[in-house]
């Protein structure tokens, strides 16, 4: 006799492991568009931090930070744990496809920061705050938003705000493929990692004015946003992890489900890049090329929290919001701050995942609810704090012991000799500019660009 219930479960085995699979390939979309951001001397340093992320990543991750995701869900909540119980998966193949599942999302907010500290942070420094990252300020995250923790329905967050609206069994905070889980906190950490190395060389003048260092490449700024793009599908899309179910004797797809996934991951997208290039049209001119891709990262991103939860319109409205926002929220951080974000990924990851989740029950298929609205911003505040507090910790202890940043005279001839003693681009090393700037002809500062987008 047939099985179904043995063949659903086959189905959606290899349905997590072809997404986690596509999550995988926007490693290379995030190298590739930091890659395009920096200039020509500091690539191989941008790719090599990108490269560490993962492999190294994974690694602490298996070992560490898995675990830790299980103890925080279970010290945040009355469900408690055990240290048998919350380091199992690693003895047990049945644990293994949803552990890489995992393990994919925790590598996307790692590899979020070295956009934001890029061209100045040293190797050994990013390396420790990495590991960090991925041993415990993100799996305490994870096991607090999904892992049955404090912002739960059945945490002690959760069923506080329960008991303060009357609603039984709590209220769970809303984020389905971690706008603020994941990118979120990769957006902020990359903010305070940027705030305590401190500004590129010559990235201001004396009078505080920020100067414009413009990356070396554009192409691979375009492919490297397509590529995640794609691997979004997998990222949101793929966070529906149940796939087909067995009912009355028979097969049940989640189509329904899909297809919203799919379509508030679309327009999101698209809304973002068209809200983003108007933006830039009306302040500037001219539709900005850079600030255009990073609206589209910005809107796949505000609804990656909201996919299955909002209407159509609602997946519309948050990419619109989250393109606008995007070269508005990054001149607050360089021209108010005065914090130098390289690749733009608070106003990409931070701003536009808080936004988008906080607005979940404004747009919410099921209607506005006060009870969920107060859930969202409490849970926003607390992934925020934690994530604020336990970065700035890390950086500060990683100064303390191997130091944050190159010197100026490795700054200026480049991550990738000082650094690694190789370029990535021999035939652009001719001579340095002693000011640092580059040159038209091209030199270890990269071939000449016009200036826009992030690198404002």
């Amino acid at each position: 006799m047939v099985d179904l219930n043995a063949i659903a479960s086959g189905v959606n085995s290899v349905w997590v492991l072809t997404v986690s699979f596509l999550i995988f390939f926007m490693q290379p979309g995030f190298a590739m568009l930091e890659a395009g951001q920096v200039r020509a001397k500091n690539v191989a340093n941008v790719l090599m931090k990108n490269m560490m992320d993962w492999c190294l990543g994974v690694l602490i991750y298996f070992l560490v930070g898995s675990g830790i995701a299980f103890i925080a869900g279970g010290l945040t909540s009355s469900g408690g744990f055990s240290l048998a119980s919350a380091f199992a998966y690693v003895n047990n193949p049945d644990d293994w496809v949803n552990w890489l599942f995992g393990a994919v999302f925790a590598m996307t907010a790692a590899t979020i920061v070295s956009g934001a500290v890029a061209e100045r942070l040293k190797f050994k420094a990013y390396l420790f705050y990495s590991i960090a990252l991925t041993a415990v300020i993100y799996p305490v995250v994870q096991g607090f938003a999904w892992g049955g923790g404090l912002l739960s329905a059945g945490g002690y967050l959760g069923q506080a705000v329960g008991s303060a609206f009357g609603v039984a069994g709590g209220v769970g905070y809303m984020d389905f493929a971690g706008a603020t889980v994941v990118h979120m906190l990769g957006g902020i950490a990359g903010l305070v990692g940027a705030y305590m190395v401190g500004p590129r060389r010559g990235r201001f003048d004396k009078d505080g004015n920020s100067v414009p260092i413009p990356g070396h490449s554009l192409t691979l700024v375009m492919l490297g946003t397509f590529i995640l793009a794609f691997g979004w599908y997998g990222f949101n899309v793929g966070t529906q992890a149940s796939v087909l179910s067995v009912e009355n004797g028979a097969f049940q797809f989640a189509g329904a489900t899909l297809g919203r996934v799919a379509l508030n991951t679309t327009l999101g997208m698209g809304a973002g890049a068209v809200a983003a290039a108007l933006t830039t049209t009306y302040l500037e001119g001219k539709p900005d090329p850079l600030f255009t891709a990073n609206g589209l990262l910005a809107g796949l991103v505000a609804v990656t929290g909201a996919v299955p939860h909002v209407t159509w319109f609602g997946g519309i409205a948050l990419g619109l919001i989250a393109g606008v926002q995007v070269p508005l929220v990054y001149r607050w951080v360089v021209d108010t701050l005065k914090v130098d974000d390289v690749c733009g990924v608070f106003c990409v990851h931070g701003s536009a995942g808080a936004i988008g989740t906080w607005l979940i029950p404004v747009f919410a298929v099921s209607g506005f609810s006060l009870a969920q609205f107060t859930m969202q911003t409490l849970g926003i505040a607390v992934i925020t704090v934690w994530t604020l507090v336990t970065t700035y910790l890390i950086f500060k202890l990683a100064d303390v012991t191997v130091g944050l940043r190159v010197d100026e005279k490795e700054e200026h001839t480049g991550l990738d000799s000082s650094e690694h003693g190789i370029v990535a681009y021999p035939e652009f090393v001719e001579s340095f500019d002693e000011t640092g700037g580059g040159s038209p002809t091209g030199t270890a500062d990269g071939p000449a660009l016009a200036d826009g987008g992030e690198n404002k």
